[in-house]
């Protein structure tokens, strides 16, 4: 993961935690960090079954109804754990949002440019790195989107 992280220009260590960062709760009472710092990477499937990553702000909750208008498609549908594993490479829980096997469609929630450094799990549920809302939009291509109200 640090050789990926160099290769997409994000200059930053992985730091592992003692207890789970399954949640974002987790992450952010483990870093000591406030929870909307924490960028968590929630997999749905689109209609016509590609995958859509969406980086959000551990304070927001996905609004599914609200995306799928900002998308312009009928419905977004909710994932199993094989599907994102599939997909992504990773296990639910330590979801990385660069790293991935597959190609994805990709938004990264707005209010994570609220922080000036944001924590985005490193591919396990124990591992995190810190890096900027700029340098993970810049990493995966994100379109910044708002993806819950306040």
């Amino acid at each position: 993961m640090v050789g990926a992280l160099r290769n997409l220009g994000i200059e930053s260590e992985i730091t592992i935690l003692s207890e789970s960062a399954r949640s974002a709760k987790e992450a952010a009472d483990s870093l000591g960090i406030e929870v909307g710092q924490v960028a968590s990477s929630i997999v749905f499937k689109l209609p016509d079954g590609s995958p859509l990553l969406v980086i959000t702000s551990g304070r927001h909750k996905v609004d599914i109804a609200l995306l799928a208008e900002k998308l312009s498609v009928e419905k977004l549908h909710r994932c199993d754990a094989d599907y994102v594993k599939s997909v992504s490479g990773f296990s639910i829980g330590g979801v990385a949002p660069i790293g991935w096997i597959s190609p994805a469609t990709i938004v990264i929630d707005q209010a994570l440019n609220d922080y000036d450094i944001v924590w985005a799990a490193a591919g396990h549920p124990h591992s995190v790195f810190p890096t900027t809302f700029e340098q993970l939009q810049n990493a995966t291509g994100a379109t910044p989107m708002i993806v819950a109200e306040d």
